[in-house]
């Protein structure tokens, strides 16, 4: 074998290993393995989606210069950034002293339920 087919061997391979990182990383963080849809064009979009989402999450971490660890990291902090910003909404809503304990309580009712599955509308108070 010469050394220009071990070179491409070796290229092959490292391509096969990051397409399998790739689909590992789909279905670990975003949902490839567990869709709940039974239809071809359903199946397609899912698996798309996926996909782009790591290759969004790898745009990110790359461009974050080491700031998050990896993907979880990632997802952590846009989901608290996302619980931040409910919250600020929340509070800039009732500014009134008096209604910081009620408005506190609302934003920690609110936020609790922000990535549940089955989430219930929180009626809000009207004071």
């Amino acid at each position: 074998m010469s050394s220009w087919a071990l070179e491409k061997l070796i290229d092959y391979y490292s391509l096969r290993f990051q397409i399998e990182f790739n689909f590992r990383e789909a279905k670990q963080h975003f949902g490839l393995e567990d869709f709940m849809t039974t239809t071809a064009k359903g199946v397609e979009n899912a698996a798309n989606l996926a996909f782009l989402m790591v290759n969004v999450s790898a745009k990110l971490l790359k461009s974050s210069n080491k700031k998050y660890g990896g993907v979880l990291d990632l997802k952590t902090h846009f989901r608290g950034v996302k619980y931040a910003v409910e919250a600020i909404k929340i509070l800039l809503e009732k500014p009134e002293t008096i209604l910081m304990k009620e408005a506190i309580e609302e934003v920690k009712e609110r936020i609790s339920k922000l990535g549940s599955i089955h989430q219930k509308k929180v009626a809000s108070s009207t004071a």
